[in-house]
């Protein structure tokens, strides 16, 4: 399999890509925020401007600065500029507040933090006491005045921190370098078979990987990116043609929650064709492509790795992470560390012979050897012909009877009958000491759900033991900014009063069910630049 793409810069920094895309594309569209479209030819220009001014504020080459904001220009005008200057790039989920926002601005280390002014209120409730500048209001750093030269960087030189989501424990923050992003942008570009013509759009926060990898899939391929506001399943479509996007960004739930809309005047009215889509349901990709017109592609990679796992265009299989793209191993290990035959579930490990392409550790932790095997956390089954299928993250796995049990495998079932429109699977506490199978589940427009006869569909396919024995119906499920399932905020809330159990033996009918209930997300849905729905 050749994952070859366009060329990347000797030194692998993100100031010679700059330079190198300026000579090559020069007056090609590169990036389109709001009002703000700049060409390839000013972006070393603005990006030194920013480093200049940086500096002028007080910023020194490996000072972490921080920001908390919406997707705007300036997240990106602080990407850029700080990788110019050699300082670190430290964009923060929107959704903090309180006490974790004062943990990750401790842990971070940074003394300098620039904020839209919504969040302001919570930059100073968490106590945060460093030089902090809020955008729009005043004087602070932006992309004008003197430009600085290029500062002390390599390959491995941090680029940014980007702190993992934290919804099983505390945050932790990912050393990113340079050289990361570009073979970033190299592999997914590969895979998605970007071309300079390509129009890249994504509503996706610029606090998370997929999003800040895909400034540089554009970049890395002489393309056009084009920034969102935010994710919202109402607009998707028509914000998408309203970019003349060729390729979009989806996560998690996003998929399933487009699917579940009504039929709109925009659902093919644009000019995309392929969206990086991961872990996206093998049911799922033909009725999208069918509706929609957009070939679902997923992958292998994390914040820490890189596209370790992919596949290239007319080479896919619906449900399948890909093979193993060149310049990376993986392997698929048991309990013991050692590895397991093919066809056996076991935790995907990687590795990659790239500099530089891997993060370089977690903040205030050892950093692991350059050929380092890295743990991921994701149970996988490797075939025989050497294809990778996703079977469930590890700390979702749920354990009854004696056997082990996919979340994913059974949320995929229930996600097949025609009344469902999202499902989490998560184990609940039983009275034998191991797990019980539970499922929330938000029914499609229009429709209600019998959780009996959603039981009895799911028989069909799964053993006994895989069925749920515990079924709420929901309005809503509890989302990450980045749309992915808080399945510890339904964990923690458990079997309630008005959660349906295979127990109770009295007739199951649709009439019956008691209204759906909420689950609240934290922080709230409606909150979320990623999971809106206007």
């Amino acid at each position: 399999m050749s994952a070859a793409g366009p060329s990347l810069p000797a030194d692998l920094t993100i100031p010679a890509l700059l330079r190198d895309r300026a000579d090559s594309r020069g007056d090609h569209l590169a990036l389109r925020a709001g009002p703000v479209r700049l060409t390839y030819a000013e972006l070393p220009g603005r990006a030194a401007a920013m480093a200049g001014s940086l500096a002028r504020h007080g910023v020194r080459p490996g000072d972490p600065v921080a920001a908390l904001s919406r997707n705007r220009i300036e997240l990106i005008d602080l990407l850029l500029g700080c990788a110019w200057l050699g300082a670190v790039a430290v964009p923060l989920n929107t959704g903090l507040r309180g006490n974790s926002l004062a943990y990750v601005l401790l842990n971070s280390g940074a003394r300098h933090l620039i904020v839209e002014a919504e969040f302001a209120d919570r930059v100073a409730a968490a106590g945060f006491d460093g030089t902090v500048w809020v955008m729009g209001t005043g004087p602070g750093p932006g992309p004008q005045g003197p430009p600085a030269p290029v500062g002390p960087v390599s390959a491995l030189t941090p680029a940014a921190v980007l702190f993992t989501s934290g919804t099983t424990g505390l945050p932790k923050g990912v050393l990113c370098p340079h050289a990361q992003s570009l073979w970033w942008g190299q592999a997914v570009g590969a895979s998605l078979g970007l071309g300079p013509d390509d129009v890249l759009y994504t509503g996706l926060p610029l606090f998370h990987t997929n999003a800040i990898n895909a400034v540089f899939h554009a970049l890395v391929a002489g393309a056009t990116f084009v920034l969102g506001e935010h994710f919202s399943v109402r607009e998707q479509w028509r914000r998408v043609a309203g970019a003349d996007a060729t390729v979009i960004y989806l996560l998690g739930a996003m998929v399933a929650m487009l699917a579940g809309q009504p039929p709109g005047s925009f659902d093919r009215a644009h000019r995309a064709t392929r969206a990086l889509a991961p872990a996206t349901p093998a049911h799922m990709y033909e009725p999208f492509r069918e509706r929609f017109g957009i070939e679902l592609i997923d992958g292998f990679g994390s914040t820490e790795t890189n596209l370790v796992l992919g596949s290239l265009p007319g080479v896919r299989r619906a449900g399948y992470l890909g093979v193993v793209m060149p310049g990376y191993e993986a392997a698929v290990i048991g309990e013991s560390g050692a590895r397991v035959a093919d066809g056996t579930p076991g935790e995907l490990v990687v590795r990659t012979e790239f500099p530089g392409a891997f993060a370089l550790g977690y903040l205030g932790e050892p950093v692991p050897g350059p050929r380092a095997w890295r743990r991921t956390g994701d149970r996988v089954i490797r075939e025989p012909d050497g294809w990778f299928r996703f079977v469930d993250r590890i700390k979702d796995v749920i354990r009854r009877r004696g056997e082990n049990i996919s979340s994913v495998q059974v949320e995929q079932v229930l996600a097949g009958h025609p009344a469902v429109a999202q499902v989490a699977v998560f184990p609940v506490p039983s009275e034998l000491a191991e797990d019980e199978v539970m499922a929330a589940v938000v029914p499609r427009p229009g429709a209600s759900v019998d959780p009996g006869g959603l039981r009895r569909f799911a028989s069909a396919h799964l053993a006994d033991f895989a069925l749920p024995r515990y079924i709420d119906v929901v309005e809503t499920l509890p989302l990450t900014e980045t749309g992915k399932v808080r399945k510890a905020d339904l964990r923690a809330r458990g079997v309630t009063a008005r959660t349906w159990s295979a127990d109770d033996r009295r007739p199951s009918r649709a009439d019956t069910v008691p209204p759906p209930a909420t689950v609240a997300p934290n922080p709230p849905a409606t909150d979320s630049p990623a999971t809106a729905v206007e």
